[in-house]
């Protein structure tokens, strides 16, 4: 049986949680991709099997408050933001919560005003071993309300264990990213390692693999990406793939693929096994889950999408991503940036800014809506956009909820 955490009732919602209960008991085995209908006559909602709060949010999110709860009085810090969800960091902030550091690793507050007896909640992306020490030698313990992600750490250890049997880390993820500094830096005091943004990285990479690249370009290609001392002709034959969790799954499979070729190319098939880790247990599920619910919800014929979460979230964007060019789809952080019936604000990832787009809702009835939501966004925030959407249509009437043939 699922855990339940304990959150805020205010980020909980009473028809997206009866949604996905009811959906949990038809299908436990979690094999239905096909969405959840809402139909409110002119309107009808195709809600993704999967979406919203995951269990690492909900971890970090119950760990947040019970921090508030535990130590009144005392001062409270957060290393950066708890999740990518502007409602939730705000919150944190309006009750007293400080953050040390924004969420590109620019400091906010100096260590050095910390004391010993404050409380520093470590967030659902995890943190750096310099920093997990820092802490430690200031008399805080990082570990009393550490929420990072169970499936972050388990990346980490993986990466460890590879990177102590002698394979070089592949990293695929942002390297700006909390969570992609963290893992690099648990990482790479075990071993060599370095990150790869996208395919287009890891073919050049590749190229370096099969010794097509010089080697003196490697330290340009990827400047700011590669651990201490890393020597491309000696550290590129055995490797271990591992994401940013947040990341296309898809693509993080893809990007292990083009490894497992480059060390084919180079040692022969015969020789892989010793060349190439398998490491597709280090997928998140939730972000996995989600990323398929979305593919299912796309086999729906539909009018446009509406994917709701932090413009700053990468598992949202990627959900985003899965939508362009197949269905018109507005990336939206709340309910408030639906402004009227003719009137939509929403983050583009080409442009990566927020802009208003005017007629985006069709005028014609019934309009099918696709709806998703990132793994940091609370599901009453999808309940508020499905209601400011059905607002627009006065004539609506009571919902009726069924599985889509």
């Amino acid at each position: 049986m699922p855990k339940e955490f304990n959150i805020p009732r205010s980020y909980r919602s009473d028809i997206i949680g009866e949604i996905k209960r009811r959906r949990s008991a038809e299908d436990s085995r979690k094999e239905d991709l096909r969405a959840t209908i809402l139909d409110l006559g002119p309107v009808v909602f195709h809600i993704a099997r999967f979406f919203g709060f995951c269990y690492g949010v909900e971890n970090a999110i119950e760990i947040a408050y019970r921090a508030l709860e535990e130590n009144p009085g005392k001062r409270i810090f957060l290393l950066s933001e708890m999740i990518h969800n502007p409602h939730v960091n705000s919150d944190l902030l309006g009750r007293g919560v400080r953050f040390l550091q924004t969420a590109e690793g620019k400091q906010l507050i100096p260590f050095s005003e910390l004391r010993a007896d404050d409380v520093v909640i470590v967030p659902a992306f995890g943190t750096t071993k310099e920093i997990f020490d820092a802490l430690t030698e200031l008399g805080i313990d990082p570990q009393s309300y550490n929420a990072t992600c169970p499936f972050v750490e388990k990346v980490w250890k993986r990466g460890r264990q590879l990177a102590q049997q002698g394979y070089t880390i592949v990293i695929h993820g942002k390297h700006t990213h909390e969570e992609t500094r963290a893992t690099f830096s648990h990482i790479r005091l075990n071993g060599p390692s370095v990150v790869v943004r996208d395919k287009e990285e890891a073919l050049l990479l590749a190229a370096y693999v099969r010794s097509e690249r010089p080697i003196e370009q490697f330290e340009k290609d990827f400047a700011g990406k590669f651990s201490s001392g890393f020597n491309p002709a000696e550290h590129l034959s055995r490797l271990g793939v591992v994401n940013q969790t947040t990341m296309l799954a898809e693509e993080t499979r893809e990007i292990s693929g083009l490894m497992r070729e480059a060390l084919v190319d180079r040692f022969g098939a015969d020789r892989i096994g010793d060349h190439y880790a398998d490491t597709r247990d280090t997928l998140c599920y939730a972000t996995s889950e989600n990323q398929g619910a979305m593919k299912g919800l796309l086999q729906d014929e539909a009018d446009l999408a509406i994917v709701v979460g932090g413009y700053n979230s990468s598992n949202t964007s990627h959900l985003v991503e899965l939508c362009e060019g197949k269905v018109p789809v507005y990336y939206v952080k709340d309910a408030g940036e639906i402004v009227s019936a003719d009137e939509i604000r929403h983050l583009t990832l080409s442009q990566k800014e927020v802009v208003t787009t005017k007629a985006w809702l069709p005028r014609k009835q019934p309009v099918h809506i696709l709806i998703s939501a990132g793994a940091s966004c609370p599901d009453a925030m999808v309940e508020a956009v499905i209601g400011r959407v059905a607002s627009l249509y006065p004539t609506t009437v009571a919902l009726e909820v069924a599985a889509a043939n």
